[in-house]
Protein backbone atom coordinates (compact mmCIF):
# COMPACT_ATOMS: atom_id res chain seq x y z
CA UNK A 1 0.00 0.00 0.00
CA UNK A 2 1.16 3.14 -0.82
CA UNK A 3 2.76 5.61 1.88
CA UNK A 4 -0.10 7.90 3.61
CA UNK A 5 1.31 11.29 5.21
CA UNK A 6 0.31 12.00 8.90
CA UNK A 7 -1.11 15.26 10.50
CA UNK A 8 -1.33 16.24 13.75
CA UNK A 9 -3.26 18.68 16.48
CA UNK A 10 -1.92 19.72 19.08
CA UNK A 11 -4.13 20.05 21.98
CA UNK A 12 -7.16 18.68 23.58
CA UNK A 13 -6.48 15.09 22.67
CA UNK A 14 -5.29 12.15 20.13
CA UNK A 15 -7.05 10.49 17.83
CA UNK A 16 -6.96 7.74 15.91
CA UNK A 17 -9.01 6.76 12.96
CA UNK A 18 -11.50 3.49 12.37
CA UNK A 19 -10.30 0.82 10.57
CA UNK A 20 -11.33 1.95 6.77
CA UNK A 21 -10.36 5.30 7.92
CA UNK A 22 -6.89 3.06 7.85
CA UNK A 23 -7.10 1.11 4.50
CA UNK A 24 -7.64 4.98 2.94
CA UNK A 25 -6.18 7.43 4.47
CA UNK A 26 -4.55 10.34 3.29
CA UNK A 27 -2.83 11.51 5.78
CA UNK A 28 -2.37 12.22 9.57
CA UNK A 29 -3.70 15.51 11.25
CA UNK A 30 -2.08 16.25 14.19
CA UNK A 31 -3.66 18.81 16.84
CA UNK A 32 -2.93 20.39 19.50
CA UNK A 33 -5.10 22.41 22.64
CA UNK A 34 -9.09 23.57 22.75
CA UNK A 35 -10.53 24.60 20.24
CA UNK A 36 -13.22 24.29 17.85
CA UNK A 37 -14.02 21.41 15.08
CA UNK A 38 -12.31 21.45 12.46
CA UNK A 39 -13.83 20.09 8.59
CA UNK A 40 -11.92 19.73 5.22
CA UNK A 41 -13.33 19.71 1.70
CA UNK A 42 -12.88 15.59 1.73
CA UNK A 43 -15.80 15.68 4.32
CA UNK A 44 -13.41 15.35 7.75
CA UNK A 45 -14.54 16.55 10.96
CA UNK A 46 -12.64 16.82 13.62
CA UNK A 47 -13.93 17.73 17.31
CA UNK A 48 -10.98 18.75 19.99
CA UNK A 49 -12.36 16.75 22.81
CA UNK A 50 -11.69 19.77 25.55
CA UNK A 51 -13.73 21.53 28.20
CA UNK A 52 -15.09 23.92 25.92
CA UNK A 53 -15.66 22.72 22.71
CA UNK A 54 -16.72 18.84 21.85
CA UNK A 55 -18.19 16.74 18.92
CA UNK A 56 -18.82 14.10 16.82
CA UNK A 57 -15.12 13.03 14.62
CA UNK A 58 -15.32 11.29 11.80
CA UNK A 59 -11.73 11.01 10.24
CA UNK A 60 -12.50 9.45 6.99
CA UNK A 61 -9.02 10.28 4.85
CA UNK A 62 -6.89 11.23 7.90
CA UNK A 63 -5.29 9.85 10.98
CA UNK A 64 -5.90 12.68 13.96
CA UNK A 65 -3.81 13.24 16.99
CA UNK A 66 -4.38 15.30 19.60
CA UNK A 67 -1.96 15.69 22.61
CA UNK A 68 -4.00 17.21 25.81
CA UNK A 69 -3.20 17.84 29.68
CA UNK A 70 -6.20 16.33 30.57
CA UNK A 71 -5.57 12.75 29.51
CA UNK A 72 -8.20 11.37 32.31
CA UNK A 73 -11.84 13.25 31.21
CA UNK A 74 -13.97 10.86 29.58
CA UNK A 75 -13.61 10.00 25.82
CA UNK A 76 -17.11 9.65 24.22
CA UNK A 77 -14.99 8.60 20.88
CA UNK A 78 -13.75 5.27 22.47
CA UNK A 79 -11.19 3.88 20.90
CA UNK A 80 -11.55 5.95 17.64
CA UNK A 81 -8.98 8.34 20.19
CA UNK A 82 -6.34 7.82 21.45
CA UNK A 83 -5.72 10.28 24.52
CA UNK A 84 -1.97 10.85 24.44
CA UNK A 85 -0.10 14.08 27.12
CA UNK A 86 1.59 16.53 25.61
CA UNK A 87 5.20 15.65 27.38
CA UNK A 88 6.52 19.08 27.55
CA UNK A 89 8.66 18.01 30.17
CA UNK A 90 10.30 15.30 28.03
CA UNK A 91 11.11 16.61 24.28
CA UNK A 92 11.81 13.17 23.41
CA UNK A 93 8.38 11.60 23.97
CA UNK A 94 6.67 14.77 22.43
CA UNK A 95 9.17 14.34 18.96
CA UNK A 96 8.03 10.70 19.34
CA UNK A 97 4.54 11.18 18.83
CA UNK A 98 5.02 13.73 16.26
CA UNK A 99 6.38 11.60 14.21
CA UNK A 100 5.14 10.71 10.93
CA UNK A 101 3.06 13.97 11.43
CA UNK A 102 2.48 15.56 8.42
CA UNK A 103 0.38 18.60 9.52
CA UNK A 104 0.29 20.36 12.81
CA UNK A 105 -2.38 22.60 13.88
CA UNK A 106 -1.84 24.83 16.89
CA UNK A 107 -4.03 26.69 19.22
CA UNK A 108 -2.08 25.91 22.54
CA UNK A 109 -2.46 28.39 24.78
CA UNK A 110 -3.57 30.12 28.12
CA UNK A 111 -6.25 32.89 28.34
CA UNK A 112 -4.92 34.27 31.17
CA UNK A 113 -2.01 34.26 33.87
CA UNK A 114 -2.78 31.95 36.98
CA UNK A 115 -0.72 31.28 39.89
CA UNK A 116 -0.31 27.62 38.43
CA UNK A 117 0.90 28.82 35.40
CA UNK A 118 1.52 31.68 33.05
CA UNK A 119 1.77 32.94 29.56
CA UNK A 120 5.74 32.84 29.77
CA UNK A 121 5.29 28.73 30.40
CA UNK A 122 3.08 29.03 27.74
CA UNK A 123 5.33 30.13 25.37
CA UNK A 124 8.42 28.04 26.59
CA UNK A 125 6.31 25.44 26.03
CA UNK A 126 5.13 26.04 22.39
CA UNK A 127 8.50 26.53 21.58
CA UNK A 128 9.39 23.31 22.92
CA UNK A 129 6.26 22.36 20.33
CA UNK A 130 7.64 23.84 17.57
CA UNK A 131 11.35 22.75 17.92
CA UNK A 132 9.77 18.72 18.29
CA UNK A 133 7.90 19.35 14.96
CA UNK A 134 10.43 19.91 13.16
CA UNK A 135 12.90 16.95 14.51
CA UNK A 136 10.43 15.08 13.94
CA UNK A 137 9.85 16.16 9.95
CA UNK A 138 6.50 17.59 10.23
CA UNK A 139 5.89 19.08 7.37
CA UNK A 140 3.67 22.18 8.25
CA UNK A 141 2.17 24.51 10.88
CA UNK A 142 -1.06 26.00 11.06
CA UNK A 143 -0.75 28.57 14.25
CA UNK A 144 -3.47 30.22 15.67
CA UNK A 145 -2.10 33.57 16.85
CA UNK A 146 -4.25 36.99 17.80
CA UNK A 147 -5.11 39.80 15.87
CA UNK A 148 -2.52 42.46 16.78
CA UNK A 149 -0.05 40.87 18.42
CA UNK A 150 2.76 43.45 19.40
CA UNK A 151 6.28 41.82 20.95
CA UNK A 152 6.44 45.31 22.77
CA UNK A 153 3.39 45.32 24.43
CA UNK A 154 2.92 45.25 28.28
CA UNK A 155 0.32 42.58 28.34
CA UNK A 156 1.72 39.19 28.01
CA UNK A 157 -1.01 37.81 25.87
CA UNK A 158 -0.05 39.78 23.22
CA UNK A 159 3.56 39.96 23.90
CA UNK A 160 3.60 36.23 24.03
CA UNK A 161 1.74 36.05 20.80
CA UNK A 162 4.47 37.81 18.84
CA UNK A 163 7.24 36.12 20.24
CA UNK A 164 5.59 32.96 19.22
CA UNK A 165 4.93 33.88 15.78
CA UNK A 166 8.34 34.98 15.09
CA UNK A 167 9.98 32.04 16.12
CA UNK A 168 7.68 29.81 13.89
CA UNK A 169 8.77 32.18 11.06
CA UNK A 170 12.34 31.37 11.93
CA UNK A 171 11.81 27.85 12.59
CA UNK A 172 12.27 26.86 8.61
CA UNK A 173 8.81 25.06 8.65
CA UNK A 174 6.31 25.95 5.74
CA UNK A 175 3.68 27.78 7.89
CA UNK A 176 0.26 29.55 8.07
CA UNK A 177 -0.61 31.91 10.93
CA UNK A 178 -3.96 32.75 11.59
CA UNK A 179 -5.02 36.17 13.73
CA UNK A 180 -8.37 35.81 14.83
CA UNK A 181 -10.31 38.45 16.35
CA UNK A 182 -13.42 37.55 19.54
CA UNK A 183 -14.38 33.52 18.93
CA UNK A 184 -18.29 33.60 18.65
CA UNK A 185 -20.07 29.73 18.79
CA UNK A 186 -21.24 27.30 20.64
CA UNK A 187 -19.77 27.59 24.48
CA UNK A 188 -17.63 30.35 23.50
CA UNK A 189 -16.37 32.84 26.73
CA UNK A 190 -17.12 36.29 25.55
CA UNK A 191 -21.13 35.76 24.39
CA UNK A 192 -21.89 33.85 27.20
CA UNK A 193 -20.42 35.85 29.36
CA UNK A 194 -22.56 38.70 28.50
CA UNK A 195 -25.06 36.88 28.06
CA UNK A 196 -25.10 35.52 31.34
CA UNK A 197 -24.36 38.99 33.05
CA UNK A 198 -27.61 40.17 31.23
CA UNK A 199 -29.87 37.75 32.41
CA UNK A 200 -28.34 37.55 35.87
CA UNK A 201 -27.63 41.12 36.87
CA UNK A 202 -29.99 44.17 37.13
CA UNK A 203 -28.06 46.35 34.85
CA UNK A 204 -24.94 45.61 32.71
CA UNK A 205 -22.46 47.80 32.45
CA UNK A 206 -19.66 48.92 29.52
CA UNK A 207 -16.61 50.70 30.59
CA UNK A 208 -16.17 54.07 29.24
CA UNK A 209 -18.43 54.89 26.41
CA UNK A 210 -18.48 51.34 25.29
CA UNK A 211 -17.32 52.35 21.37
CA UNK A 212 -14.45 50.23 21.28
CA UNK A 213 -14.72 47.93 18.17
CA UNK A 214 -14.93 44.45 17.66
CA UNK A 215 -15.05 42.07 14.64
CA UNK A 216 -15.93 38.75 15.43
CA UNK A 217 -15.42 35.17 13.85
CA UNK A 218 -17.46 32.17 14.22
CA UNK A 219 -15.58 29.42 15.43
CA UNK A 220 -16.52 27.04 12.61
CA UNK A 221 -15.31 29.19 9.96
CA UNK A 222 -11.54 29.55 12.25
CA UNK A 223 -11.96 25.76 11.60
CA UNK A 224 -12.44 25.65 7.93
CA UNK A 225 -9.92 28.10 7.63
CA UNK A 226 -7.05 26.23 9.26
CA UNK A 227 -8.11 22.74 7.39
CA UNK A 228 -7.87 24.46 3.94
CA UNK A 229 -4.55 26.04 5.14
CA UNK A 230 -3.14 22.83 6.53
CA UNK A 231 -3.32 21.75 2.82
CA UNK A 232 -1.65 24.35 1.28
CA UNK A 233 2.18 25.22 1.00
CA UNK A 234 3.38 28.65 1.40
CA UNK A 235 4.08 30.92 4.17
CA UNK A 236 1.39 32.86 5.03
CA UNK A 237 -0.20 35.29 7.87
CA UNK A 238 -4.48 35.75 7.48
CA UNK A 239 -6.24 38.00 9.73
CA UNK A 240 -9.00 35.85 10.45
CA UNK A 241 -11.73 38.60 10.87
CA UNK A 242 -15.43 38.07 10.52
CA UNK A 243 -17.78 39.88 7.91
CA UNK A 244 -19.77 42.66 11.06
CA UNK A 245 -18.04 45.07 12.85
CA UNK A 246 -19.57 46.61 16.41
CA UNK A 247 -19.15 48.35 19.27
CA UNK A 248 -19.07 46.56 22.47
CA UNK A 249 -22.13 48.15 23.55
CA UNK A 250 -23.80 47.33 19.58
CA UNK A 251 -23.02 43.82 20.49
CA UNK A 252 -24.37 43.51 24.53
CA UNK A 253 -27.71 45.15 22.69
CA UNK A 254 -27.49 42.66 20.08
CA UNK A 255 -27.18 39.70 22.38
CA UNK A 256 -29.92 41.45 25.25
CA UNK A 257 -32.16 42.10 22.15
CA UNK A 258 -31.54 37.63 20.99
CA UNK A 259 -32.37 37.18 25.03
CA UNK A 260 -35.72 39.03 24.90
CA UNK A 261 -34.46 41.14 27.95
CA UNK A 262 -35.00 44.71 28.90
CA UNK A 263 -31.81 45.63 31.10
CA UNK A 264 -30.31 48.52 31.20
CA UNK A 265 -26.77 49.21 29.47
CA UNK A 266 -25.28 51.52 31.42
CA UNK A 267 -21.27 53.11 31.42
CA UNK A 268 -18.93 52.88 34.10
CA UNK A 269 -15.40 54.22 34.43
CA UNK A 270 -12.84 52.69 32.94
CA UNK A 271 -11.07 52.58 36.81
CA UNK A 272 -14.02 50.44 38.09
CA UNK A 273 -13.24 47.94 35.35
CA UNK A 274 -9.62 48.02 36.73
CA UNK A 275 -10.17 47.66 40.40
CA UNK A 276 -13.43 44.30 39.20
CA UNK A 277 -10.59 43.10 37.78
CA UNK A 278 -8.01 43.34 40.19
CA UNK A 279 -10.05 41.91 43.01
CA UNK A 280 -11.30 39.21 40.53
CA UNK A 281 -7.91 38.42 40.53
CA UNK A 282 -6.96 38.14 43.70
CA UNK A 283 -9.79 36.36 44.78
CA UNK A 284 -8.99 33.35 42.17
CA UNK A 285 -5.95 33.21 43.92
CA UNK A 286 -7.71 31.83 46.81
CA UNK A 287 -9.32 29.06 45.28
Amino acid sequence: MKSCPRSLFVGAQHAVPNAQAKKNRAGRLALLNKEPHFEDRRHRRIWILGPIYRGPLSASGHEVITLTNSTRRPNPFGERIQVLPFNFQDPQKLRDSLQGVEVLINTYWVRFDHRLFTHGQAVSNTRILFDAAKAAGVRRIVHVSITNPDASSPLPYFRGKAELESALMDSGISYCILRPTVLFGKEDVLINNIAWSLRHLPVFGVFGAGDYRLQPIHVDDLAQAAVAQAEGTGNRIIEAIGPETFTYRELAMRVREALGLRRPIVSVPPAFGYWVAAWSGGSSEMW
